[in-house]
């Protein structure tokens, strides 16, 4: 196996366990990316690279950065990585977010009573 093929699959995965994580489909995660399904999935399986410009739209839409899909991935807190997409959200974003983050952690606080 190639250098090439070796980053093309890890990049894929990493790419394919983010999606998973922010709860997308392919189909619903390859429209938001502007990208047909069958691209994606040929670059989840790394079947093929991605370009620098669609790397650039996945970050946008998981909200990540690109070392988490470039890299190795080494376990992280959980709060961790919910810390860096917060971040990487507009200032309109972030007070919808954590509106409604507040809103769950009352909802959670009222049930333990």
């Amino acid at each position: 196996m190639t250098e090439k093929q070796k980053i093309d699959i890890l990049v894929g995965n990493n790419i394919k366990r983010e999606r998973l994580k922010a709860g997308y489909t392919q189909e619903k995660f390859s429209e938001l990316v502007g990208i047909g399904t069958k691209s994606l999935s040929a670059i989840e399986r790394g079947t093929v690279g991605v370009s620098l410009t669609t790397l650039l739209k996945i970050c946008k839409v998981l909200s990540i950065s690109s070392n988490s899909l470039l890299f190795e991935n080494t376990p992280k807190n959980d709060i961790q990585s919910i810390t860096e997409r917060l971040e990487r959200l507009t200032p309109e974003q972030f007070e919808i977010a954590n509106e409604i983050l507040c809103k769950v952690i009352e909802a959670f606080s009222t049930k333990q009573t």
